[in-house]
């Protein structure tokens, strides 16, 4: 794998092309807009135009999605046709199960859910589940935060408005006492505290990617949840619920981001607990971590915007190398985090 295009250059998917430039592929990025600011060519492209992205597509190696999940199916069924391999970020959970459909015929690799949540937040659960001889329960918390927030809300919108939506409002799978359940979002409320800081955590969709599925049968409980400072689900469900924007998603997502925009100073917070034996003795593994804005590329990034690009590039240099599969569907869970961490880009977690 040498050649692959990078479609959407945002934040997120401009960092991912730099730091996949950086690793050594050959970089085609695919954007609406012209841009000269980047050091490898960039394509403007009508991504609806099926025949414009076969033509693209047949020229790569792969191609990696970091557009809004909406566009998602369609390019992945382009990528399926073309043989090439397929990478994105989507927590679409409609999304993820047509690709695991494709992937049953594939050519190439198809590997959705390879962000932060879902994405590193199942290699890191794994890896707990992985140190206890039974494991009882494995709880994933992430929340990604201004570090010095404003207003009741205490938000801001460094993350796709279409997406947190769609977290917000779909059912989230969860694993309890042995049973598969889809159960409501911006539920199961708890607390959390994290070096003295006092979170809430809700129940978001899409951030267990296919855990649930793996752990069946192997871990009583599992269940993922979104972290955000006290005081944010409650005025969440009443925006959603008690004035009914859950029917106008799109206006929602523009007033969201109208009264909450990005800001450069945001922390992403990390913290995942397993719960079981070892050698017959209950034990708890926890992996919990504040990840700050650092420069990656000579340029200061977001935590959001690093640690999102970071995890599906660190999983892409995997590929190239031969350490992960390079045909079928790539399941989070299956990929180890000592190994990630040890990939040029996976370095930026545990250097942060």
């Amino acid at each position: 794998m040498k050649k692959i295009a990078v479609l959407g250059l945002g934040k997120v998917g401009a960092l991912a092309a730099e730091l996949l430039h950086g690793s050594g592929f050959d970089v085609t990025g695919i954007d609406v807009a012209e841009r000269n600011d980047l050091p490898f060519p960039v394509q403007t492209l009508d991504l609806t135009h099926t025949s414009g992205v076969e033509a693209l597509f047949a020229q790569q190696d792969a191609v990696l999605s970091c557009l809004p999940f909406n566009l998602n199916i369609p390019l992945a069924e382009i990528a399926h046709r073309t043989g090439i391999h397929y990478f994105d970020l989507t927590e679409d959970v409609p999304t993820t199960n047509r690709v695991i459909e494709l992937s049953k015929t594939s050519k190439g690799l198809m590997a959705p859910q390879c962000g932060l949540a879902p994405g590193f937040i199942g290699i890191v659960g794994a890896s707990l589940i992985a140190q206890l001889d039974d494991c009882r329960s494995c709880k994933m918390r992430v929340g990604a935060l201004p570090q010095n927030p404003t207003g009741l809300m205490g938000y801001s919108f460094n993350w796709s408005p279409e997406g947190v939506v769609n977290e917000y409002l779909n059912d989230c799978e969860v694993l309890e006492n042995g049973q598969r359940k889809m159960v409501s979002p911006m539920e199961w409320m708890e607390d959390i505290y994290i070096d003295g800081m006092k979170l809430e955590a809700f129940t978001t969709s899409g951030g267990l990617g296919t855990m649930c599925e793996t752990y069946q049968g192997k871990v009583a409980n599992i269940d993922y949840k979104t972290m955000r400072y006290p005081g944010h689900a409650n005025l969440m469900n009443f925006f959603f619920h008690e004035l009914l924007m859950r029917d106008r998603r799109k206006e929602a997502g523009e007033i969201l981001i109208n009264a909450k925009p990005p800001v450069q100073d945001d922390i992403v917070y990390v913290h995942a607990a397993a719960e079981g034996t070892i050698d017959g003795k209950l034990q708890r593994r926890e992996f919990v971590r504040g990840y700050r804005p650092v420069e990656v590329a000579g340029k200061q990034r977001t935590a959001i915007s690093w640690t999102t690009a970071g995890s599906v590039v660190a999983i892409i240099e995997m590929v190239r190398d031969g350490s992960l599969q390079s045909t079928g569907f790539l399941k989070q869970e299956e990929i180890s985090l000592d190994a990630f961490l040890e990939t040029p880009t996976g370095g930026l977690y545990a250097a942060s």
